[in-house]
């Protein structure tokens, strides 16, 4: 009896001291974790920290409902409805080095058109509505692509002469025409102008278009951002990658958003002729440069009338640099005279669009003359080009584009 009382009394004491046991472990476990919480905060608090760029987001600017006008040439907000309609006019601008640089009022095109005209020399179609320079130009002759990419903005065609097969669809046509004329056209004085000193102004170009009733475009532009989608986009771009993530990707997020800050576009062997762009991340801009590292500059003049004038006793130069830079590759050979191109305007072939520091590689096409360069993506979707000044290259199959 005395024997099982012992026995009691030592399970009940084991049982106390097992329970004293497991409270002592829990105690020791939890102080220690307590420790290394500790510990892993302080260090980090204490340790040295890799240094982070902070970029700050540019706002995105409003627009009151009532200015929602945008331009059919370039997109931008307009101040009136009755700019929309206003006269357009396509001006075959020269780009050679026999005094054609630097141009003058160049900066003010809505959209340029850039190919080559002969031996290699590049020439602009360059497109304005609402001009207001005071001087525009030089101003030389025509070829039957520019005309066919001048078509769709419904402008009357500024030049001087041209070859024979745009000549001859310009008067079947029955396109506004301004040719070479006095009335309407000057020619400046400064010697080192050579031949290239045919200029235009805007007060001139409003009173042909008055003088011949011609008050009226109807453009049909290239598809459009509004101003709110470009800066948008332009912002998203501005991280390597995006910031919200709404489902589950296998895909490389950082190149969703390629970022390319240099163009280099080759209509052949001479490098003053080819075009290299450089993306201002900060005014969303790329400027422009030849090929041989000279900055393309033009002379920007002042927005009134001061009479014939040379630009460069009234303008200042600045540095062309376009919203959205696009490269069409187009079929290109000599012309029967082995002189003039022979490009293919209407057609498709692959395309390169450059906008808010994307690369979008895709496809352009033009069913006809009269209808408007479309440009799609790899999914056959139409790309929407952001609003502002647009540069469109035809690079020739020979030529080349790197980015």
């Amino acid at each position: 009896m005395e024997e099982k009382i012992v026995m009691n009394l030592t399970n009940e004491d084991n049982r106390t001291l097992g329970k004293s046991k497991k409270w002592l472990v829990f105690l020791i476990i939890g102080c220690v974790g307590f420790v290394v919480g500790v510990g892993l905060i302080l260090g980090g608090l204490l340790m040295p920290r890799e240094e982070v760029a902070v970029l700050t987001f540019p706002t995105i600017p409003s627009i009151n409902a009532t200015q929602q006008i945008y331009s059919p040439l370039t997109g931008e907000v307009l101040a009136s409805e009755s700019q929309v309609s206003a006269p357009t006019y396509c001006i075959q601008t020269p780009n050679g080095t026999d005094g054609a640089r630097p141009q003058a009022g160049l900066n003010e095109a809505g959209v340029v058109f850039e190919a080559i005209a002969e031996a290699g020399i590049t020439r602009f179609a360059a497109i304005y509505q609402n001009p207001q320079s005071a001087v525009i130009g030089p101003i030389r002759s025509l070829r039957l692509y520019y005309l066919e990419w001048d078509t769709p903005f419904d402008c009357t065609i500024v030049h001087a002469g041209g070859a024979d097969d745009a000549l001859a669809a310009l008067r079947a046509g029955g396109y506004k025409d301004l040719t070479e004329n006095y009335t309407y056209m000057y020619r400046g004085t400064y010697r080192n102008r050579l031949w290239n000193n045919l200029f235009t102004t805007a007060s001139y170009l409003k009173q042909f278009s008055t003088d011949k009733g011609y008050n009226v475009s109807n453009v049909n532009g290239f598809k459009r951002m509004t101003p709110e989608e470009s800066n948008r986009e332009y912002i998203d771009n501005l991280a390597e990658e995006k910031l919200v993530i709404t489902s589950p990707t296998t895909n490389n997020t950082s190149e969703l958003a390629p970022r390319v800050s240099s163009v280099n576009l080759f209509f052949g062997n001479v490098p003053t002729y080819n075009v290299s762009y450089s993306y201002d991340l900060a005014s969303n801009t790329y400027k422009r440069s030849y090929g041989n590292g000279n900055a393309h500059e033009v002379y920007a003049c002042p927005a009134e009338s001061l009479g014939e004038r040379n630009p460069e006793d009234v303008c200042t130069l600045t540095q062309m640099s376009p919203k959205v830079v696009i490269a069409m590759v187009v079929s290109e050979k000599k012309a029967a005279d082995n002189y003039h191109e022979d490009i293919q305007a209407i057609g498709s072939g692959n395309a390169y669009i450059f906008q808010n520091g994307l690369a979008i590689k895709g496809t352009w096409n033009k069913a006809s003359r009269g209808d408007q360069i479309k440009f799609f993506d790899d999914n056959n979707n139409e790309i929407k080009l952001a609003p502002g000044q647009t540069f469109v290259s035809a690079i020739p199959a020979y030529g080349g584009v790197e980015y």
